[in-house]
């Protein structure tokens, strides 16, 4: 595979890939993010995770993210994928989920993280509406 493959790959996937450094700073930001979260490449980029983060939840995953960039750990394992709210650029909140995959230098240093995000607001909304209905059978 090729350089331009890559490029190509990254650009067309229609999930959202975001790459942020140990500071939390975004370096990457596809076409699928743009259309997710509504920011162009050139707003995200060099922006903090802020961003996308409620306000509410912005201390804890701080905190989780700066314990990850320093311990080299994450108590999330490969493949697991998290589910979380998110905010759009219009304020919008969307219900995401996503997996993490973290990036080394040689020496096994944290150089960031990257997460592969879909928008599943719809099935969210779904399953609030159905437990709205179960429970109000009950």
């Amino acid at each position: 595979m090729d350089d331009s493959f890559a490029a190509a790959l990254l650009r067309a996937m229609p999930d959202a890939l975001i790459y942020a450094d140990a500071s939390g700073t975004i370096r990457h930001w596809n076409a699928a993010a743009e259309r997710m979260f509504g920011f162009t490449a050139g707003e995200a980029l060099g922006q903090r995770l802020d961003i996308i983060i409620p306000e509410s939840l912005r201390r804890r995953h701080w905190e989780g993210y700066e314990r990850t960039m320093h311990t080299g750990h994450s108590r999330y394992g490969d493949g697991d994928v998290l589910a979380v709210p998110a905010v759009r650029k219009d304020g919008a909140r969307i219900s995401i989920e996503f997996t993490v995959t973290p990036f080394r230098d040689d020496a096994g240093n944290m150089l960031g993280i990257t997460a592969i995000i879909r928008d599943v607001t719809k099935r969210f909304e779904k399953m609030q509406a159905l437990r709205r209905r179960v429970a109000a059978s009950a």
